[in-house]
């Protein structure tokens, strides 16, 4: 950490400033009002959401001088840049939750981390619907609009939590399990990963289980629910960055009692 420290000093709030001031630019204005399209793998995107990139890419370069990994680049882009950015690069989510955007759902936000050596230093997700920012410095601790996280600190019994759970990407028999069985009290999933993770921090929700998620999609998030004092790792590997870079799942929870029972239960039925 003694590395990078230094340099991110005092770079928190500009991030949180330019992502502030890109959704009021960019999305919100175009809120219900623009056309959607499809990209080759079946996704939504929008004008909006280039926008958003767009906008980023000019600015955050300002604030840390690093190549931009966005969701609305090729693969071939991604990966160039991901290569080339070891000693620092952003990665930005221009709006995560599309298809609740496009049809007026208000679960949507902008997610930038910066990530140096391959895991992040420095995360914000904003909902412009909400007007909440929440953010993280490695070392220093989770935010959500100047209040620590996490708001919340009851802990419940696994039997008695809220989970997050995206059953699609689930491996199918582990679905199955917790569809006829489930081990918690009341299940959602709201169709915006970045903001879950948020949301998991918060202490909203009490567990947290995602079959294959996007750089883009933890890059910012894993790092406010960990500077929360959240726990995190994959359906295969304890060290949550230990496992695949563009497609990694995540076991979450806010509490390390909790944390555990969780992950023996799902991994004991994949």
């Amino acid at each position: 950490m003694e590395a990078v420290a230094k340099p991110l000093r005092g770079m928190l709030e500009e991030v949180v400033a330019c992502v502030r001031a890109v959704a009021a630019k960019e999305v919100m204005p175009r809120y219900l009002k623009v056309a959607q399209q499809r990209k080759s793998d079946g996704s939504l995107f929008t004008e909006a959401d280039l926008a958003s990139q767009e906008a980023l890419s000019r600015i955050l370069p300002t604030i840390y001088a690093g190549p931009i990994v966005a969701e609305e680049m090729t693969p071939e882009q991604q990966a160039e840049y991901w290569l080339a950015g070891n000693e620092g690069l952003w990665c930005v989510d221009p709006i995560d939750g599309t298809s609740n955007f496009v049809n007026g759902l208000p679960y949507f936000a902008v997610s930038v981390a910066l990530m140096i050596n391959g895991r992040s230093v420095l995360g914000v997700v904003y909902d412009p619907i909400a007007d909440e920012a929440f953010y993280a410095e490695k070392g220093a601790g989770a935010f959500l609009n100047g209040e620590r996280l996490p708001i919340k600190e009851h802990v419940p019994h696994l039997r008695n939590s809220m989970a997050q759970v995206d059953f699609k990407r689930l491996p199918p028999g582990l679905a199955r399990e917790l569809v006829a069985a489930p081990p918690y009290s009341s299940q959602r999933n709201f169709g915006a990963s970045t903001l879950e993770w948020c949301y998991v921090a918060a202490g909203r929700f009490d567990v947290y289980l995602h079959g294959g998620q996007k750089l883009w999609d933890y890059a910012a998030g894993s790092l406010i629910l960990e500077e929360s004092g959240g726990f995190m790792c994959t359906l295969h590997q304890d060290d949550f960055w230990a496992d695949t870079l563009w497609k990694r799942s995540a076991i979450a929870a806010r509490e390390a009692g909790l944390f555990d029972a969780w992950k023996r239960w799902i991994r004991a039925r994949q």
